[in-house]
């Protein structure tokens, strides 16, 4: 029995999708729940699991291909094995087997023709990985990077050069100058337009300010061991607290919890918080909903999470969509101060940064405190100056008394 794989059903907000990678290839088993395929949108990588146990008889999509929602992707011979699957797919690949040899040249993917034709390359000299030979994106992206190697073997061209001082100029920029080419993922893509979109259609300011961390470091160390053993593994870390804190924050500044829509201004009665996420990929923000009515443990249970499932390539686009606040920590890579870039509609960004001890006026005494520079990026057609420097100042206050957040003070 046949079976049709499909691309699933996309949201609104992702127009297409790419082909990443595919992990099975045409006449192989496959189990149920087994990876099929990887495909990349904007925002998130989408996973294909094949729905039987079976064989692949028929790829319509390779890689590199643009395939919209729902697209038929292969066939699957539900309840086949590998040699019966294999017998129509080695029938199917004589005839271009055949042309090959006659030809000598091997076959080429979409996307490993086009980084080919970029970089000029020959074909015939890129190993192929692929069934029958066939030269994928990652064969490509591979002899790029053995190239420079290869470059370096062979002696430099004979030159009537007299002495060897006068050859070694010429054989330095072999190994020194090298440049590679590679096309951008569809998510570094769109991170991109979005940052500039962000930067040409917001009246972005930025107001800083810092924070003495001694009373949560005080905190952390006094209850770290108890509150992990209470609630089941889970760490007790700066971020919730400070997700915690802009909630409170955000329920005073409510025009910084808002976002512009057209001519409206549209208010939530809510706080959606979302948290950067630095992955491989790129950077992403998932969302925890509902941030004011959870606990800090929560938070830090949905932080750990979220950020587990982002590593993974795990979210879902439900949980990349939304929000209406923005935290990044910028501090844990040893930023000490930035300037961080609102994620539109939002109108309002945290930045926190490395915690670094500096001497600081205290009672007209020096005295040596960890202090974090923070920073509130907003959209300076919503909010004006003194919301913005008052929010701010609402959120240090609260992290240094944390008891604050508790009776909400």
């Amino acid at each position: 029995m046949a079976h049709k794989i499909k691309a699933p059903t996309f949201p609104e907000s992702v127009a297409d999708g790419e082909i990443a990678v595919w992990h099975k290839q045409e006449g192989e088993a496959v189990a149920r729940d087994e990876l099929l395929v990887e495909i990349e949108t904007d925002k998130v990588v989408m996973e294909v699991v094949a729905p039987e146990d079976g064989v692949i008889t028929k790829i319509y999509a390779a890689e590199g291909d643009t395939i919209e929602s729902e697209q038929l992707l292969a066939d699957l011979e539900v309840g086949a094995s590998a040699s019966a699957g294999a017998a129509p797919a080695a029938a199917a690949e004589a005839a271009p087997a055949a042309a090959d040899e006659s030809a000598a040249e091997p076959l080429l993917g979409p996307a490993a023709r086009q980084l080919v034709e970029e970089h000029k390359l020959d074909p015939a000299q890129i190993t192929g990985t692929g069934k029958g030979g066939r030269v994928t994106k990652e064969d490509v992206l591979n002899h790029l990077k053995a190239a420079p190697k290869a470059e370096a073997k062979p002696a430099p061209a004979p030159a009537p050069a007299p002495t060897p001082a006068a050859a070694a100029p010429a054989a330095q920029p072999s190994g020194e100058r090298v440049e590679k080419r590679v096309p951008m993922t569809r998510m570094r893509a769109r991170i991109a337009q979005r940052l500039l979109q962000a930067s040409q259609e917001t009246a972005m300011l930025t107001t800083f300010n810092e924070v003495n961390m001694a009373p949560v470091m005080e905190l952390r160390r006094k209850y770290k061991d108890q509150f992990e053993k209470t609630h089941n593994g889970t760490r007790l870390g700066f971020m919730g607290l400070f997700v915690k804190a802009c909630c409170e924050a955000l329920k005073r500044f409510p025009e910084v919890n808002a976002s512009i829509d057209g001519n409206d201004v549209v208010y939530h009665g809510y706080q959606d918080i979302g948290v950067a996420v630095s992955t491989e990929g790129g950077l992403v923000v998932p969302v925890i909903r509902d941030a004011d009515f959870m606990s800090v443990a929560d938070v830090e249970a949905a932080i750990r999470d979220l950020g587990l499932k982002a590593r993974d390539n795990k979210l879902s686009i439900d949980e990349m969509t939304g929000g209406t606040f923005t935290v990044t920590n910028g501090g844990v890579f040893g930023s000490l101060m930035s300037t961080p870039i609102l994620n539109p509609p939002q109108t309002g960004i945290l930045g926190m940064h490395k915690i670094q001890e500096r001497p600081m006026a205290v009672n007209g005494e020096v005295v040596i405190l960890p202090m974090m520079y923070l920073a509130l990026s907003y959209d300076h057609r919503l909010i004006d100056g003194k919301t913005a420097v008052q929010f701010l100042v609402a959120v240090k206050d609260l992290i240094e008394d944390p008891a604050r957040i508790l009776l909400q003070l």
